[in-house]
């Protein structure tokens, strides 16, 4: 065992090294305000707990009839189970792609970004007593016809019960005692959602870089999501039923079919520019759909 002396010593050498290092990759980033970002972003990775605080909300009302016209067109062209969700879902992956910042997760202290951009949606499987992940891989390059058939491949798998890695994370849940629980989440944070490894049958990153969940079905008009800690995602979405609301048009109140879209962001990855800036890009997609292909 080394005296206090040594001890002090070599931490001190330790420090100076991670101090050398750290200087290092502040000066190979040449535009001042990147640099300012990266310590902005340093300082709220220090600050914030992984989605337990730190959290921005915001809303935004959308016009419902441009996204309901796209889905009843499509639907007639043969697009298949295609609903206001999977709109809303290639919508929200290329705003996020418009907004790169935010396509981010922290990572042993530092913020890495995510290989691409995926979506994970919310899936009812038990008539609301439990709920399971569908993520979608590249969403940000497939249309919402796309986005559509593949979660209701995973919604069917989910549903009959043939999807292996959620009965294995299931049973290891059900088995495992009360007092473990929580090392256990620990752990798998750091490695499902930190490095993006498969585990307890769970793939990397379950809920991928925005995860939706559609409260629609409950009459719901407005709910803000919570965080999962583990999953490390950066931006949750709530979609909720569409309402007629009164709205001023030419000077004259006119009914507007309007659904509300719900944000919770990881407020170390997101602030209110990439909130401004995804919002704006959203918002533009679900006025003409027929973008999204």
């Amino acid at each position: 065992m080394p005296s206090p002396r040594r001890a002090a010593l070599l931490a001190a050498v330790g420090t100076a090294g991670l101090v050398v290092r750290e200087a290092r990759r502040a000066a190979a980033i040449r535009d001042p305000a990147a640099r300012a970002q990266a310590v902005r972003r340093k300082v709220a990775v220090a600050t914030w707990s992984p989605a337990t605080e730190g959290r921005l909300m915001t809303r935004l009302v959308i016009d419902a009839a441009p996204v309901q016209a796209y889905v009843a067109s499509r639907r007639a062209a043969g697009a298949k189970g295609l609903t206001i969700m999977h709109v809303v879902g290639a919508a929200a992956a290329r705003a996020m792609r418009a907004v790169p910042e935010a396509n981010t997760r922290v990572r042993a202290g530092r913020i890495v970004p995510f290989e691409d951009v995926s979506v994970g949606f919310a899936v009812d499987i038990g008539q609301g007593t439990d709920l399971a992940p569908c993520k979608v891989g590249g969403a940000d390059r497939l249309t919402p016809a796309q986005i559509a058939t593949e979660v209701w491949k995973g919604v069917a798998a989910l549903r009959a019960g043939t999807d292996p890695g959620f009965n294995t994370s299931t049973t290891v849940a059900a088995y495992l005692p009360t007092a473990l629980m929580r090392p256990m989440m620990r752990a798998t944070s750091t490695l499902l959602g930190g490095w993006g490894l498969p585990v307890l049958g769970q793939q990397g990153n379950p809920l991928g870089s925005v995860f939706i969940s559609n409260v629609a079905p409950l009459g719901i008009e407005e709910v803000f999501l919570a965080p999962v800690p583990f999953a490390r995602t950066p931006v949750y979405l709530s979609l909720g039923v569409v309402t007629d609301r009164p709205v001023v048009r030419d000077g004259a109140v006119t009914a507007v079919p309007q659904f509300t879209l719900c944000l919770t962001g990881d407020h170390r990855l997101v602030d209110g520019v990439q909130c401004a800036l995804y919002f704006d890009a959203l918002k533009r997609l679900l006025a003409d759909p027929d973008q999204l292909g």
